[in-house]
């Protein structure tokens, strides 16, 4: 019974500290950089970047309102579906494969030619293969989605319509500074998930890598496929250093001048500018 007594104390201390972990960020006032507005200026984008130091805790920011601005989170939804496939054990690891089913998942005119064939979470991940975590989605249900979300402390918690579509057509939202609190979560190993599972996500969304740095991150694309919809892009992750981590969050309008392309590129111009990388 002591023991018992014991175990349920250590986890409701752990469940306070997530908790309290998971809402340092998503409140803090970020400051304004001039260095990363000028960014945004010379390349004509409107948007939004969010940067934590993890060791100092600061954030810095451009467009500190629409930081705060919660939108769907498209794509970048594809860290925690991984996290909660793996943790539910719908997907064994990175290998795990699911066939590409052309009658269920016809192939449209807008998809890149990478998400037409069978995929692996090694491959569906990096590709951002909807298709796949469309399947994953499905085959983790309803109510083990809702309950990870809760855990991880995902924007509004909201998961609510088809299973399938919920973060990219649902009422799913989070904002850039969400992001970012999440994101140190994910990375420091405070999610409650197993640290293999964090690993294969890890690895997954590696982006570039050099002798000073490597950049990890996630892309997502509001209204991608759907001309109705407003296009928004995302990117989201962190960059390592030989000293530090920092976290970004970052959002864009994206237009016929401002394309899909700009959203790395501005990400580490604002890095480069601050002298992260």
């Amino acid at each position: 019974m002591k023991h018992s007594l014991i175990i349920r104390a250590i986890g409701t201390a752990m469940a306070v500290l997530i908790f309290t972990c998971a809402s340092a960020y998503a409140n803090t006032e970020c400051v304004d950089s001039p260095k990363a507005a000028a960014v945004f200026e010379k390349a004509a984008v409107q948007g939004t970047i969010a940067l934590l130091n993890t060791k100092t805790g600061e954030v810095i920011c451009h467009n500190a309102t629409r930081a705060n601005r919660a939108y769907l989170p498209a794509s970048t939804y594809k860290i925690p579906n991984t996290l909660i496939a793996l943790e539910t054990g719908v997907a064994t690891g990175a290998d795990f494969r699911i066939d590409w089913d052309q009658q269920r998942n016809p192939r449209q005119a807008w998809w890149p030619a990478a998400w037409a064939k069978d995929q692996t979470l090694g491959s569906a991940l990096p590709n951002s293969v909807v298709w796949y975590y469309q399947e994953l989605a499905r085959r983790i249900n309803p109510q083990r989605m809702q309950k990870y979300v809760d855990q991880f402390d995902y924007g509004n918690r909201d998961i609510s319509g088809a299973i399938d579509q919920f973060w990219l057509k649902g009422k799913l939202k989070i904002s850039a500074l969400e992001q970012i609190a999440f994101l140190q979560r994910f990375y420091s190993q405070q999610l409650g998930v197993a640290r293999r599972n964090t690993d294969i996500v890890k690895q997954a969304i590696v982006l570039e890598k050099t002798p000073s740095w490597t950049i990890s991150g996630k892309t997502g694309m509001v209204g991608f496929g759907d001309a109705a919809d407003v296009k928004l892009g995302w990117l989201v992750g962190y960059v390592e250093t030989a000293d530090n981590t920092y976290i970004y969050a970052m959002n864009m309008d994206i237009t016929e001048a401002a394309g899909a392309q700009l959203r790395l590129e501005v990400t580490k111009s604002v890095l480069r500018e601050l002298g992260l990388i």
